[in-house]
């Protein structure tokens, strides 16, 4: 990406794909693509630098847009503060119902916007299904033909129940978004795998 600079601001941000007008000169496409970055920020134009000092995980913050600035010899684009995603629900509140802007039998314990433990735990809830479903013709065997359900089939689904319950009281006890992210982050282990505090959901080898 690149930026035209003249009398010490930022006019335009050229695609690079097609020549540039810049005062009474008309320069070709190569310009963006043969001309070193010294020969091109000699005429105003610049290769736009990308800071993401501040720029965060999507799933967990909601980031601004990117502003740009000259200054130094050099044009950077950065990121703002970014806004942690709600953890919590958002329910309708007395004043909104009252205006008419909540749907119809909504009260105060009605949610509105969904947070993301909400949606953490619907996933978890979804993956541990995904796995439970893999044996469950164990169990319609059983119930069609009597036929005994092996007991490492039994321990197993026992296992990810046991370790789906535990995942989602680790999500509802996080205090906030940033502990949400620390449960999902993995970090390397002295054995060189990869682990999160979350864990994961035992699968049948």
């Amino acid at each position: 990406m690149f930026a035209l600079v003249e009398s010490g601001s930022i006019t335009s941000f050229p695609k690079g794909n097609r020549g540039i007008k810049i005062g009474d000169y008309n320069y070709p496409p190569a310009v963006f693509t043969l001309w070193t970055e010294a020969e091109r920020n000699a005429i105003g134009i610049y290769t736009v630098e990308i800071d993401n000092t501040n720029l965060k995980d999507n799933l967990w913050y909601i980031n601004t847009d990117i502003t740009h600035a000259f200054g130094s010899g050099k044009v950077t684009g950065s990121y703002g503060t970014a806004t942690a995603k709600a953890h919590a629900d958002t329910k309708w509140t007395q004043e909104e119902i009252d205006d008419g802007d909540a749907p119809s039998g909504a009260d105060t314990n009605t949610v509105k916007d969904e947070g993301l433990k909400t949606k953490l735990i619907r996933n978890i809830k979804e993956q541990a299904e995904t796995e439970l479903n893999k044996t469950d013709w164990y169990i319609t065997r059983k119930a069609e033909k009597s036929t005994a359900i092996p007991s490492s089939i039994t321990t197993h689904r026992d296992a990810v129940r046991t370790k789906q319950a535990s995942m989602e009281t680790a999500i509802t006890n996080a205090s906030d978004t940033p502990a949400l992210e620390t449960l999902y982050t993995y970090t390397e282990q002295e054995d060189g795998s990869f682990t999160r505090p979350l864990g994961e959901l035992p699968t049948l080898e």
